[in-house]
This record gives structure tokens, sequence and C-alpha cells, in this order.
């Protein structure tokens, strides 16, 4: 019976015999360079230290390989991952229903609450919603959603400017990108 070639893993780095390249480059546990060799050469070097070789750069010509222990490897490469996920901010569409015949006062608090919106990162979407006689004056109620572009302008820009459809008209904002 042949032996038994190590099975690939698919959810991680290639490890020692799993290593497919003819000359692979080697650091050791500390960081240094070893050099370019074969994998054979490189798995001999882990297994005197008690590690493995593991594969760190595929895509690299000749693939770079690292001594280091393959659990903690993993382990690391699991935090960082986890990191960097705490660190995505997911961006809601936060919806602000308007009408034609609003009033002043409560555009305000309309305006208010797109800005909180804004400031903490989501995008604004604005409906204007028309209701009997309201679509007769069309013109009228676009004022309404210029006056709300107008009043965010200084802190967002238009992703989809004012469309009509049916007894609605609908403009979405987004945030400035922020300036490092």
């Amino acid at each position: 019976m042949p032996p038994r070639r190590p099975q690939l893993n698919e959810d991680g780095p290639r490890v020692n015999d799993q290593i497919r390249s003819r000359e692979v480059r080697v650091i050791n546990e500390v960081g240094d360079m070893l050099g370019v060799m074969t994998p054979q050469e490189g798995i001999r070097l882990a297994q005197a230290a008690g590690l493995d070789l593991i594969e760190v750069s595929p895509n690299a010509e000749p693939p770079v390989c690292k001594i280091l222990d393959l659990g903690k490897y993993k382990y690391e490469q699991q935090k960082k991952a986890n990191e960097a996920r705490k660190k995505q901010k997911v961006i809601d569409i936060k919806e602000l229903k308007l009408r034609p015949t609003i009033g002043g006062h409560d555009f305000d608090i309309k305006i208010k609450q797109a800005r909180k919106f804004i400031a903490e990162g989501d995008k604004v979407k604005f409906t204007l919603r028309f209701r009997g006689r309201e679509q007769s004056h069309y013109d009228l109620s676009m004022q309404v959603m210029h006056r709300a572009k107008a009043e965010l302008a200084d802190i967002t820009k238009v992703e989809q400017d004012i469309t009509s459809e049916g007894r609605q008209a609908i403009m979405v904002l987004m945030p400035l990108p922020k300036q490092a």
C-alpha cells in the first residue's frame, strides 16, 4: 500500500509535508532569515527545534515559510481576525419621514435627528409621502426635500438624489468621508 499523502488544510496554511514548492524562503522562530532552501531542509530544521514549518506567504516567489508552533500560529491568526471584526463599522440606513406640510419646529427636530445619525456614521434616507391633493403641489413639496439637503450639506453628501416613486419622494444622504 502506498504511503498516505497528508491532507491539505482547507481552512489554514500549508504545514510541513503539505508544502509543494521546490524551494522556500525560511524564517526561524526568532524572525531571522535563514535563506532559500528545499522544504525538506526547512522541515528538518523545524523538527530539530520541536516546531512546524508553516507556509505564511504562499504567493511570494519563492513562498515564505516560518518555523513556528502551529497551534500558537492559528491562535494568533484568530486573534487578529477577531480584532479586525471588532473594528468594522456596520453602516445602517436610518429613515426619516417628512410630510409636505411639515411644521417648522417638526422639521428642525427631523434635521437634528439626521445630524445625530450622520455623526454616528449612518446613512439617512428621507421619505416624503404625498396624500390626496398634495401631489398636485409637487413643486412646493420638493422644497421641503431641498431644504433638508441644504441644512445637512455641511456634513453630508448626496448618495441618491431626490427621486419620485409613485406617491412618495426619496433621497439618501451619507456622511462625508473623514479627513485624516
